[in-house]
């Protein structure tokens, strides 16, 4: 094991997922910076470890000794320089954005050292096209987590056309660190899970477009007859409907399938603001944290 390696990360962007991944790091023992432009942003990413900590404490899952030793370790930064200082290993977690993600990598590796590994949360984007023009492609992946972080126990491990394998056998020996189990796929469009579940998740919209059962039937069937522990409907709203509608358009253009077509429901969600969870209203009403 490279225990330096696994002392301390840098997690970039302090969103749903940035600081899911912070709070299952911290809770590992590792020194954890959780950053994101925005300080306010961060401080109520902060905010919500907090709240999935003391709800853990409440039934018994986590004593109040771990929930603030957890809580320790996590340093807030809002400085892009400062936050990857000397950090050997980056989790980006950013919104699902090609421009985005590849300007802020740019930036990332001229503040660190050319063996830091970088990973990126994404669910569906190309892990060889975001190392396009990377100094050190070779120590670029992608780890795919999914949400809520602390309670899921996959992540896909995105071995890109650059990867090198010692790169994905260190983000493999890291990923069991945290307690999570990890899957290897080859960098191919929505990868394996993205690619297998939007198509689950479009088709139930279409079922709700269609008006063929109201969405909680709709998922009661996944869960009761298919043995998911939940519905396509209810998931999506977990992950957001704007993240969704997103994933599909990517899909449908880069696999050229029409079943990636996202339904006119999704897209007139989306345009008025029912984005699930997030904003309260969904497919289910949601109380906003």
């Amino acid at each position: 094991m490279n225990d330096d390696l696994f002392k301390k990360l840098t997690v970039l962007g302090a969103g749903t997922m940035g600081q899911g991944i912070a709070h299952v790091c911290a809770a590992a023992g590792m020194q954890t910076v959780l950053y994101d432009v925005d300080l306010s942003t961060v401080d109520r990413g902060l905010e919500r470890i907090r709240a999935s900590l003391d709800k853990g404490v409440s039934l018994g899952k986590v004593t109040e000794e771990d929930r603030e030793a957890t809580l320790g370790r996590i340093t807030r930064s809002s400085d892009l320089a400062l936050a990857v200082e000397g950090t050997p290993f980056v989790i980006e977690a950013a919104p699902e954005s090609m421009e985005l993600k590849q300007r802020l990598f740019r930036m990332v590796e001229q503040r660190v050292g050319e063996d830091t590994i970088l990973a990126t949360n994404t669910s569906s984007i190309s892990i060889s096209q975001l190392s396009t023009g990377m100094e050190f492609p070779a120590r670029f992946l992608g780890m795919h987590f999914f949400n809520p972080v602390h309670i899921m126990d996959l992540v896909e491990i995105v071995w890109g056309e650059h990867t090198a394998e010692s790169t994905r056998d260190l983000a493999l020996e890291f990923t069991r660190l945290i307690g999570k189990e990890p899957i290897v796929v080859r960098d191919s469009p929505g990868f394996a899970s993205s690619r297998l579940g939007i198509i689950l998740g479009l088709e139930a919209i279409r079922m709700v477009e269609a008006g063929v059962a109201e969405p909680a039937d709709i998922d009661k069937a996944m869960v009761l007859g298919y043995r998911h522990p939940m519905g396509p409907l209810r998931l999506t709203d977990l992950v957001g409907l704007d993240v969704r509608l997103g994933i599909a358009e990517y899909l449908q253009k880069e696999l050229n399938s029409d079943s990636f077509q996202p339904p006119e429901l999704l897209k007139r969600m989306v345009s008025e603001g029912k984005l699930g969870k997030k904003t309260g209203q969904g497919f289910y009403r949601w109380e906003v944290e």
